[in-house]
């Protein structure tokens, strides 16, 4: 800072100490509250901040009475206290005495756990989220992109009221339920059926009231939190300073917020400089003059604050609101354009703030450094911490009280805005089915054409499109044409609009956000299946919280999203190796398959009817593999439906058939149409099934996922136990395929699965089954040694050649096209 810049901050610094040193003279109850409480004080620039908000406030009718708003802001400030005071017993002690006497070493756990200092930090966020929720008769929704830090949120919401009944009908507030409360915390208790014995987790979870994401996945609330609200409604972020650095993409937040579409985002950095045991790339670059700087060039408009006093927190969450509405404001009304500066705050904090080791490496987990159950010194240094922390019960009663005001408000609790619960219904239009008389056609125009119909059936629902590259390349281009690329400044002649629903940036982590957290809408993912795999930690974070919602019956409203995977492995052979990858349907397919279902659509009609079938269900993530190439139309239309409803279909041969054939995908079904032939050719009896959702048949793990399976009689009836041979051509590795299809294993001499053996490269279709062994004639050589056929009976000694790999494979496969 130069002389002259130094000497102009000075003069700031003065003017807003007179202005505060004024107010408190104007006010004794603002007074009162601007004296702090505890280890919580309130700087100058905050006092000018609150009292100007309170007088904001009160002009706009949302205060009738300035002095019940400041015992608000009072109450604020307990309810932080105390909230911290619980956060340090969640981490440390086996027993709370609510009348704060000195702990003694049998108090303490014998094994301290927790994000402490996170937990700490975040305090003053969530009581300065629930404070101008209070203070603005308005209640806002709110995700934390640090999960870890739910320590805040619980004790928080336990204190002041705001907790879900498996909560406050187990932790009263006496000394037994908070005793109780804090030997849940990280007690790792198992209950009889495999699951978590405490409603507690070390993540915000299902039971952390108005919980929408785990936030596990450092840096995903960042993506997420842009797309959320709709238009009217009111979201605050919680965002970590390490997540920052963590994940790519949320720096894009400004280019995709419209005033039109979106409602009103509050991004907050707890800005603690630290990680689990070094500084933040932010704290070595320059620390908030660093970041300030960076924001700006980035379209944000960012907000310094202290991050230690609620009254921060919710003065920066009105403010921020008032700006980023009035810059949507001057958009509508021509005066600006998009991107409008997004605010952020960035709150400046201590890690640990407020307890011995505040600002420490130590900070991060157990800031003691040692167990206070046996080191004396951490005994001491506990008590005194603990002690500057304390409030009184009737004090914290009447904290409680003021903020409490949801009646007198007449606005709805914190604890009711998490994450959609009621269906979200969507209507479909007509079917547009295939016909014999259209033998190629791309399963991926089905998907658009069913996909945009829907779209415009529903236009009550947002639609949001997550695109990381290629909409067209992908053959989404009906999609494309109608909703268009989100863009600041469209190019004429492109499909791109300032409006534009499709979400597109070289960062698949990105635009999967879009559509996960577009909750209340309708969306679509499309990817190359290589690259869709960068997803997969996003993806997981929705099923995980989904599936804990289904197990405390609170299953998720949200209309199920589909990624869908093309461009797949077996047609991207002009990419090479990289390019050619199964690895996210086969994670996916580990998932529980009553929230991952994992599909592989044939041709035109199956991939129609799995779109219209997706948008009908709720709470699931739906991958859909399938090729873009025209591929032959193998079912009717009656046959895709009963395909998506069973999840597997007989095409030939009967029940009794001794010998199944079973295709996981478009070219294997393909390449087992071509060994049946020959098998008819030599009258072999065998039956054709093609199997589109493999989770469907697997062993169910629980009671959830067994009520997501095929009714057992179609089970029998597709794979009955008189079967005496299997051969399994799937889309991806064999291993993962029989993994899950382990039912219908009948073990290494009957039973053979064929598919992805990573070999790749510049190949085309033929020369990819060829290289993985996948072809037709590889098929009948599998079927030759599992029914004891002899293999000249099946193939021609060329064929034999081509399969054992010393032939010329264009034996059994088509030559590429030549160029001239």
């Amino acid at each position: 800072m130069s002389k002259e810049q130094l000497k102009i901050h000075r003069y700031h610094q003065h003017e807003i100490e007179q202005r505060a040193a004024l107010y408190r003279e104007r006010d004794l109850i603002f007074a009162d509250w601007a004296a702090g409480y505890g280890v919580i004080r309130h700087r100058p620039q905050t006092q000018v901040r609150v009292y100007e908000l309170v007088d904001r406030l009160h002009h706009q009718g949302a205060i009738t009475d300035k002095s019940v708003a400041y015992r608000q802001l009072q109450a604020a400030d307990r309810l932080a206290s105390a909230a911290m005071w619980l956060v340090v017993h969640m981490t440390y002690a086996e027993n709370v005495y609510r009348d704060g006497r000195d702990l003694t070493h049998a108090d303490f756990k014998r094994d301290p756990q927790g994000h402490t200092g996170g937990s700490l930090n975040m305090v003053p966020g969530y009581v300065g989220y629930l404070l101008i929720n209070a203070l603005s008769g308005v209640s806002r929704h709110w995700l934390m992109g640090q999960g870890h830090c739910v320590a805040a949120v619980d004790a928080t919401n336990l204190l002041v009221g705001n907790s879900l009944p498996i909560h406050h009908d187990n932790y009263p507030l006496d000394d037994a339920g908070l005793t109780r409360f804090v030997r849940d915390f990280y007690a790792y208790h198992v209950s009889a059926d495999g699951r978590p014995a405490s409603p507690l987790g070390s993540h915000v979870n299902v039971n952390t009231a108005g919980a929408s994401l785990e936030g596990g996945y450092l840096g995903f609330a960042g993506l997420h939190y842009i797309h959320q609200p709709l238009p009217g409604e009111r979201l605050v972020a919680f965002l970590s300073d390490g997540a920052f650095e963590e994940q790519r993409g949320s720096d894009w937040a400004p280019r995709w917020w419209r005033a039109e579409d979106s409602g009103l985002v509050s991004p907050i950095m707890i800005a603690n400089g630290r990680r689990i045991d070094q500084r933040t790339t932010t704290s070595q670059q320059g620390g908030t003059d660093w970041l300030r700087e960076h924001l700006i060039q980035n379209s944000f408009d960012p907000i310094i604050i202290d991050g230690t006093d609620p009254a921060d927190f919710a003065w920066v969450i009105f403010e921020m609101e008032q700006r980023l509405e009035a810059a949507g404001q001057a958009v509508q009304q021509g005066w600006e354009q998009y991107p409008v500066p997004l605010p952020y705050a960035i709150a400046e904090a201590p890690k640990g703030f407020g307890f011995p080791g505040q600002g420490s490496n130590l900070a991060h987990g157990t800031p003691l450094g040692q167990n206070p159950r046996t080191d004396a010194e951490a005994l001491r240094r506990f008590n005194e911490g603990a002690r500057r922390l304390w409030v009184p019960d009737p004090a914290l009663a009447e904290a409680c009280q003021q903020l409490c005001n949801h009646v007198q408000k007449r606005r709805p609790h914190e604890r009711e805005l998490g994450d959609v619960s009621t269906p979200v219904q969507a209507q479909l239009p007509p079917p547009n089915w295939s016909s014999d008389l259209q033998p190629l056609r791309s399963p991926m125009d089905a998907t658009d054409e069913t996909f945009v119909g829907i779209v415009q059936a529903n236009p009550q629902l947002r639609p949001r499109v997550g695109n990381p590259d290629e909409l067209r390349s992908n053959r989404m281009n009906q999609t494309l044409d109608l909703l268009k690329h989100r863009v600041t400044d469209p190019e004429e002649g492109m499909a791109e609009s300032i409006d534009g629903k499709v979400i597109t940036a070289l960062n698949e982590e990105a635009v999967v956000s879009a559509a996960l957290a577009n909750r209340q809408g309708l969306n679509m993912v499309v990817s190359y299946e290589a690259f869709a795999v960068k997803m997969l930690g996003a993806i997981r974070q929705s099923l995980i919280f989904a599936r804990h919602q289904v197990e405390a019956d609170q299953p998720p409203g949200w209309l199920s999203v589909p990624i869908v995977q093309t461009s797949h492995l077996w047609e991207n052979g002009k990419n090479e190796q990289s390019h050619q990858d199964p690895t996210l349907c086969e994670a996916l397919m580990s998932e529980m398959s009553d929230r991952s279902r994992v599909l592989f659509p044939a041709d035109w009609n199956s991939a129609m009817a799995a779109t219209r079938a997706l948008y009908q269900s709720h709470g699931q993530i739906w991958s859909l593999v399938q090729p873009k190439s025209a591929v032959p139309q193998h079912l009717s239309a009656e046959q895709a439906e009963s395909l998506v409803k069973d999840g597997a279909i007989r095409l030939q041969g009967t029940e009794d058939s001794p010998l199944q054939l079973i295709a996981v995908g478009s070219y294997q079904l393909v390449e087992l149409k071509k060994a049946s032939a020959r098998l008819q050719r030599e009258k072999i009896d065998h039956a054709l099934i093609y199997l589109l959702e493999p989770g469907r048949f697997r062993q169910p793990r629980d009671r959830w996922e067994a009520d997501s399976l095929s009714p057992e009689a179609v089970h029998q009836a597709l794979f009955p136990a008189t079967t005496q041979q299997r051969l399994l051509l799937g889309h991806m590795r064999p291993e993962a395929l029989l993994g899950v299809l382990r039912p219908l294993d009948l073990g290494p001499q009957h039973c053979r699965a064929l598919g992805y053996l990573n070999r790749g490269g510049t190949l085309d279709v033929e020369a990819m089954l060829y290289a993985n062994r996948c072809t037709w004639a590889h098929c009948l050589a599998a079927i030759s040694e599992l029914t004891g056929t002899a293999l000249e009976q099946l193939l021609s000694d060329d064929e034999i050649d081509a399969v054992q790999g010393r032939g010329d494979p264009y034996a059994i496969i088509a030559r590429p096209h030549k160029t001239a």
